[in-house]
């Protein structure tokens, strides 16, 4: 599971790379970063289960805040959201923001279990 968590890590640290090309980076940037940084931590067997616990609640709070969009992307249909990289209309930002945050409430959900059940063990 090493790798998993290493490879994870990388993947995020692209995502922050690959934000910083965006009009409002700093908030992905930083999330992203965070996320790397829980994964990279995990890889050595180094959980901190209130940081991620915290990132996975912020990633949390901060989806409900696109739901909106995301519903009127269901209602239209669902269309095609990866097909070109700018988004001409404000609900494919969105979804793929909403999406993006997804990834990383789950991966925090998922360090943080195995931070718990890591110090359920050492107790």
């Amino acid at each position: 599971m090493k790798w998993v968590k290493g490879i994870l890590a990388l993947l995020f640290l692209s995502f922050a790379w690959v934000q910083l090309d965006d009009p409002d980076p700093y908030g992905w940037v930083a999330i992203y970063l965070a996320i790397a940084i829980a994964c990279g931590m995990a890889a050595f067997g180094r959980y901190y289960t209130p940081f991620v616990g915290t990132l996975g609640v912020i990633a949390v709070l901060w989806m409900v805040g696109l739901v909106p969009e995301v519903w009127d992307w269901i209602q239209r249909g669902a269309p095609n959201i990866a097909g070109q990289m700018k988004a001409e209309s404000p609900y494919i930002e969105f979804t793929r923001e909403f999406f993006g945050l997804l990834l990383i409430a789950g991966t925090s959900w998922w360090l943080f279990r195995q931070g718990r059940a890591k110090q359920k063990t050492a107790s």
